[in-house]
């Protein structure tokens, strides 16, 4: 999908909600509608004008000094206006001054003290009229994700895969934590990552029941589980995954635990197809370890969508209600958590389908023993 479509898509949207034009101030939406990526950004989708005398842009994008160059590269179909005020504030003047009666902006994106300044710098006879809270219109659009963000979030998870099997090569009993995540995030830069999606989860031993167990300096231990979940941005796109494996003999009670969440795991991922409840699918995961007596110890949900950010909506979760939609892109991660035991948890990218989904991630899932 191109650009301009994306645009005439939000656009759409903004007038069946009502509204003369749209503010859009979440950097990854502004990203998604004109491809600039800088860390400054106001963008205005005005309606279009029905008056052929009178041209009105597609998309106006306000930024500063520091993006002269990169956002009239980056914007495309996109007027650039670099803003010698804040950005949004010279936003919200064009808005007032192209006669706009009426415009939508996303209310989880913008603080009650950021409301006001944008009010304070508009007439006040539009003051409380020209400004319209929106649910997040843009946020819904990217969902679904097109066949070139499809390819480049397969592209991610492609890396994370092989940044996998390099350090299974590394890991040995007595290394640090943080050796083991410097180890990952320095092959994923040599092999052409931006950056990490998220700070780099690896957690050992007793800290394995950590849920988010950063790395630190706490050494691998001779016998025990090492939890590995990272993920890398590529092309703007972001990959997560989640592996666990064990250094020396394990004891019964770890392997059966183990076995009881990879079972979990893949009844997420055999739930997933489009129009399946995303609770239908946290109750996939949550019943298999219900029936192995270990439901108590999975204290978060199945899953979440990602993209541009490594959080995105919908989640997969008790009680939600949201369908999946054929092109939605989700993570399926079930773990059990046991303070002062240990903990685990298997977690795959997977791209939602009419009749199932593709898995991003197929990296081993097996019991791996080093």
């Amino acid at each position: 999908m191109s650009l301009n479509s994306r645009k005439k898509r939000a656009t759409d949207a903004a007038l069946a909600a009502g509204v003369d034009a749209l503010l859009v101030t979440n950097l990854p939406d502004v990203r998604w509608l004109c491809g600039f990526t800088g860390s400054s950004a106001a963008l205005v989708l005005p309606r279009p004008s029905s008056e052929p005398s009178r041209k009105t842009p597609h998309a106006v994008l306000f930024t500063d000094g520091r993006y002269i160059a990169q956002a009239n590269a980056e914007a495309v179909g996109t007027q650039v206006v670099i803003a010698t005020k804040p950005p949004l504030t010279e936003a919200c003047e064009w808005i007032a001054a192209a006669g706009i009666k009426r415009c939508g902006f996303d209310k989880t994106q913008t603080t009650v003290a950021t409301l006001a300044n944008m009010r304070k710098v508009v007439p006040a006879k539009q003051r409380h009229s020209l400004f319209v809270a929106l649910d997040p219109l843009v946020a819904h659009l990217r969902q679904i994700k097109d066949a070139d963000e499809i390819a480049k979030l397969r592209a991610a998870a492609k890396l994370g895969c092989k940044l996998f099997d390099h350090i299974l090569t590394y890991i040995q009993s007595g290394m640090t934590e943080m050796a083991v995540a410097a180890e990952l995030e320095h092959a994923a830069r040599l092999a052409g990552a931006e950056g990490m999606s998220f700070e780099t989860i690896i957690a050992s031993g007793e800290r394995s029941s950590r849920p988010h167990g950063h790395a630190t300096t706490a050494k691998l231990p001779r016998r025990g589980f090492v939890t590995m979940d990272f993920g890398v941005i590529l092309d703007g796109y972001c990959s997560d995954m989640t592996r666990t494996i064990h250094i020396g003999r394990a004891s019964a009670e770890e392997r059966t635990a183990y076995d009881a969440v990879l079972e979990a795991q893949e009844a997420g991922v055999a739930a997933v197809r489009a129009g399946v409840v995303t609770g239908d699918v946290d109750e996939a995961c949550r019943s298999v370890l219900r029936s192995a007596g270990l439901a108590q110890w999975f204290t978060h949900s199945t899953g979440h969508s990602l993209g541009l950010e490594i959080h995105e909506e919908p989640r997969l979760a008790l009680k939600r209600t949201e369908k999946l939609k054929a092109g939605m892109i989700v993570t399926i991660e079930p773990g059990i958590y046991m303070p002062g035991k240990f903990g685990m948890r298997i977690e795959d990218t997977v791209l939602v389908t009419r009749t199932g989904c593709e898995i991003l991630t197929p990296s081993p899932k097996a019991w791996i023993e080093l």
